[in-house]
């Protein structure tokens, strides 16, 4: 499983540690990674996700996962979370017509 976000698309990053004599060593920063269960208002179902911290902050402040992704940029999505995108669209849009 990749340490990625499945809604922003965070990812590893690497860099430096530098000691006081400036030895300078690879080191890797993590995302904030959280196994959530997020409820879908427009499937009326709850969906596991691997989500950083900041990016449930997003969700929470744009008012729920279904405006969320509506609101959403397919690139830094996951595969999972595109077909959920697809999916709450055309409950909504069923739900409108």
């Amino acid at each position: 499983m990749s340490r990625r976000c499945e809604l922003t698309g965070k990812g590893v990053l690497t860099g430096n540690n530098v000691s006081h004599a400036q030895n300078r060593t690879r080191r890797r920063f993590l995302p904030n990674l959280h196994q959530v269960s997020l409820q879908s208002d427009a499937l009326d179902q709850i969906v596991r996700m691997r989500v950083t911290s900041s990016a449930l902050r997003t969700v929470e402040k744009k008012g729920g996962l279904d405006s969320y992704l509506r609101g959403a940029d397919d690139d830094c999505l996951s595969i999972k979370a595109r077909r959920l995108k697809r999916r709450i669209i055309k409950a909504g849009t069923v739900a409108q017509g």
